[in-house]
C-alpha cells in the first residue's frame, strides 16, 4: 500500500498525479452524476422539463458558488498557515470560515425560495417553462447551506491531506443522487421534482458528513474547534477566494445571458442544446478544476515555506500536465459529439445535427481551457486574489460575455458557440502573460 503523501514533500509527476488524482476524479465524479440526472430528466420527464432544469441551475450555481469562494480562499490561507507551522491557529481560521459560510447559506436559502418566480420571469421563461422551472428552483434551493458546505469541504479535504476520503464523499453523494433520480423520476413519476429532490438529497449527504468528521477527533490535520473572530483573515479568505467565485458565478452568470440570446434566436430548442454543451464542458473541465483544486494547497504549503525550488518544479511540471491534457480534451470532444447528443435527443431527433454542429465548435475551446483555469488557481494558491480574479474577470465578464453579445449579430447562432472558444483562448493568453511576469516575484 502506497504511503500517503504530505504537503511537504518533493513532488515528481507521478507523486503530483496521486496527490492531485482524487480530487480530479472527485470532480469529474460530480460533473458526471449531473449529466445522469439531465440524463433522467430529459428521458423520462420531457424536453420543457430539461430545459428547465439548464434554465434554473446557473442561478442556483451562483448561490452554492460561495462555498467555492470560502473554499478555495480558505484553503490557501489554511495551506500558508500550515506551512508556518500554526496549526491552532490554521483550524481556528478554518472553524470560522464554516461558521459564516453555514450562516450565509441559511439566508440565501430563506430569499432564493421567495423570489424564484421573479428570478425565473426575468430570464425570459413563459407558461410550463416558468412553472417547471420555480418547481425545480424551489426544491433544490432547500439543500444550498448543505451544498455550500460540500463546495467547501472539497477543497478543505485536500488541504487536510485527505483527498481520498474526499472523493469517497463525493461518490456515496453522487450515488446517492442518481440511485433518487431513478426512484423518484420512474419509479414514482414526480418528473423534474423528483430530479430537484435527488439533487437536494445528495448535497445534504455531501456536505453533513465531512461536518461530522471534522468535528470529531480525526487523523487529518484539520478539526473543527471554537472558532476565534479574525475579520482581518475573513476578509482576505474572500478577498482570496473571490477570483473562484467569479470565475464560476460569471460563467453561470454568462449561461444565462446565453439562454437569454438562445431563447431570442431559436426558442426552447436553443435551451436544449446549450444544455447539452454546458454538460460536456463541465464533465472536460472538472479535469482541470480538480488538478487546480488538488495542486493549490500544496502550492500554497510551499509558498508559505518560501521553497522557491520547489515551487519552480511544480509550475514546470503543472504547465506540461496542462497541455497534454488539453489535447487529449479536444480529442474526446469531438469523439463525444455524436454519442453524447443522440443519448440526450432520443425524442427530439430532429436537433441531432444542429447539436453536433455546436460541438464541432465548442471542442476546440478546450485547447485553452486548462491554462485558463490553471492561470486563475495558481494566483489564488499564492494568495493573490487580485491577479486571480483579474484573470476570472476578464475571462467571463469581458471575453465571453462580450463575444455572446456581439457575435450572434455578426454570425447568427453559430457566433453564440465561437464566443466560447473566443473567451477560453484570451482567458489562456492573460493567464499565461501572468505567469511569465510575475515569476521573478514568487521565484516559481
Amino acid at each position: 500500500m502506497k504511503s500517503r503523501i504530505h504537503l511537504s514533500e518533493h513532488f515528481t509527476y507521478s507523486k503530483l498525479l496521486r496527490f492531485t488524482l482524487p480530487s480530479i476524479v472527485m470532480n469529474v465524479f460530480l460533473s458526471l452524476y449531473t449529466i445522469v440526472d439531465g440524463y433522467f430528466v430529459a428521458n423520462f420527464a420531457g424536453k420543457t422539463e430539461f430545459a428547465a432544469v439548464n434554465l434554473s441551475m446557473p442561478v442556483l450555481n451562483i448561490l452554492g458558488t460561495i462555498g467555492y469562494m470560502f473554499g478555495a480562499g480558505g484553503s490557501a490561507l489554511v495551506a500558508k498557515t500550515l506551512g508556518e507551522k500554526n496549526r491552532e491557529q490554521a483550524n481556528r481560521l478554518f472553524s470560522l470560515i464554516v461558521l459564516v459560510s453555514s450562516c450565509l447559506g441559511i439566508l440565501m436559502t430563506v430569499s432564493g425560495f421567495i423570489f424564484m418566480p421573479r428570478i425565473t420571469a426575468m430570464l425570459g421563461a413563459e407558461g410550463k417553462l416558468i412553472e417547471d422551472s420555480v418547481l425545480y428552483g424551489r426544491i433544490f434551493i432547500l439543500a444550498l447551506p448543505a451544498w455550500i458546505l460540500s463546495y467547501e469541504f472539497q477543497l478543505f479535504f485536500v488541504t487536510a491531506e485527505k483527498p481520498g476520503l474526499g472523493l469517497a464523499v463525493t461518490v456515496c453523494a453522487g450515488l446517492c443522487n442518481i440511485v433518487l433520480d431513478a426512484i423518484f423520476i420512474i419509479g414514482f413519476g414526480w418528473g423534474i421534482a423528483g430530479a430537484a429532490a435527488a439533487s437536494a438529497f445528495s448535497q445534504i449527504v455531501g456536505g453533513v458528513f465531512p461536518l461530522i468528521y471534522f468535528f470529531r477527533n480525526n487523523s487529518s490535520l484539520l478539526k473543527l474547534v471554537k472558532p476565534a473572530w479574525d475579520v482581518r483573515s475573513l476578509v482576505k479568505c474572500i478577498a482570496n477566494g473571490s477570483s473562484e467565485f467569479m470565475a464560476e458565478a460569471a460563467t453561470s452568470f454568462v449561461g444565462i445571458i446565453y439562454n437569454v440570446q438562445l431563447l431570442k434566436y431559436v426558442g426552447e430548442d436553443g435551451v436544449v442544446i446549450y444544455g447539452l454543451q454546458m454538460y460536456v464542458s463541465l464533465f472536460l473541465s472538472a479535469v482541470f478544476v480538480g488538478y487546480s483544486n488538488g495542486v493549490g494547497p500544496v502550492i500554497g504549503f510551499h509558498y508559505g515555506a518560501q521553497d522557491h525550488r520547489e515551487l519552480k518544479n511544480l509550475r514546470k511540471r503543472s504547465l506540461m500536465l496542462i497541455g497534454l491534457t488539453s489535447v487529449l480534451m479536444f480529442v474526446l470532444s469531438e469523439i463525444l459529439a455524436y454519442p453524447f447528443s443522440a443519448m440526450f435527443l432520443q425524442d427530439t431527433e430532429r436537433l441531432l445535427p444542429y447539436a453536433v454542429h455546436a460541438f464541432r465548435i465548442v471542442s476546440v475551446a478546450y485547447l485553452f481551457t486548462g491554462m485558463a483555469i490553471f492561470g486563475s488557481a495558481l494566483f489564488t494558491a499564492l494568495n493573490n486574489g487580485q491577479v486571480s480574479a483579474l484573470i476570472s474577470f476578464l475571462r467571463t465578464f469581458v471575453f465571453e460575455l462580450g463575444a455572446v453579445l456581439l457575435l450572434p449579430m455578426l454570425m447568427g447562432i453559430d457566433g453564440i458557440w465561437y464566443s466560447i472558444v473566443f473567451a477560453e483562448l484570451m482567458a489562456a493568453a492573460v493567464g499565461g502573460i501572468f505567469i511569465a511576469a510575475l515569476q521573478r516575484k514568487y521565484q516559481y
